[in-house]
């Protein structure tokens, strides 16, 4: 059943004055939009099939009074309410449907696009050095997945990413579980200043792709379910891919 909201009402009404507001066969009011009739003292009825096949039958002129309600161009991804314009507090999470801009898929979404433009922030410090054509070249990488990520969940499409910096799901989970067989280094190392500039980025990188982690689990949580397993368990790689890359940094750099 459609909902008729309190700005659709609003819209319609500003023209007219009324007595009385039929509710059309197949739709329903709001409660702000009953409360909002209620205030303007206008008596709320619904209109019946018979007035409807009354009203075909002879044709009458129009009035202000009899037009029709305006075409709803959104509507409410959680109530399945109607709006006529987009509210300043909503934003488009998929097709026509409209959340509120602290959701949490809004709130998930907000996350990767900061997780991104970090690691372009991360490329271009590096860039202005010299050595880390490869460090680079995996955070492009890990970018493009990211890229991926926000591509899928927008278009509701399933997420496939068969490598993450050139390692198979299995190989980036044995590697990041055992540095020492690796990498001959020690289970994540406490950061310090003096392991070097790139370290220091790739630790806050590894920081950030786990907070996204957490607004992933919180975006996709449906009662005791979890949906989108697929992009929750890329994030786990994700992390796992970053941490692989301080290995290597510290082994490379026999620290």
């Amino acid at each position: 059943m459609k909902v008729i909201t309190e700005a659709m009402l609003r819209d319609e009404l500003k023209r007219s004055e009324i007595t009385e507001y039929r509710v059309p066969d197949g739709m329903m009011l709001s409660p702000a939009a009953r409360e909002y009739l209620q205030q303007r003292k206008i008596k709320i009825s619904r209109e019946s099939a018979s007035e409807r096949q009354k009203e075909a039958a002879v044709p009458a002129e129009r009035t202000p009074e009899m037009a029709a309600p305006l075409q709803a161009k959104y509507r409410d991804y959680e109530t399945g309410a109607l709006y006529l314009e987009k509210p300043e507090y909503m934003t488009q999470i998929e097709g026509d449907m409209l959340v509120v801009k602290n959701h949490p898929r809004i709130a998930f979404r907000g996350k990767l696009d900061s997780l991104q433009a970090l690691i372009v922030l991360d490329q271009a410090i590096l860039n202005e050095k010299t050595g880390y054509g490869k460090m680079i070249a995996d955070l492009d990488d890990i970018l493009g997945v990211l890229r991926e990520i926000m591509r899928c969940d927008a278009l509701n499409e399933p997420l496939r990413v068969e490598k993450i910096i050139g390692l198979t799901s299995a190989e980036l989970r044995e590697r990041s579980h055992a540095p020492m067989k690796f990498f001959h280094v020690k289970y994540m190392r406490l950061p310090d200043y003096k392991m070097g500039i790139a370290y220091a980025l790739l630790n806050q990188l590894r920081t950030a792709v786990r907070e996204a982690e957490v607004t992933a689990v919180n975006a996709f949580k449906n009662g005791t379910n979890y949906e989108r397993q697929d992009i929750l368990e890329i994030f786990n790689r994700l992390s796992s891919a970053v941490h692989i890359m301080m290995c290597t940094y510290l082994q490379e750099n026999n620290i």
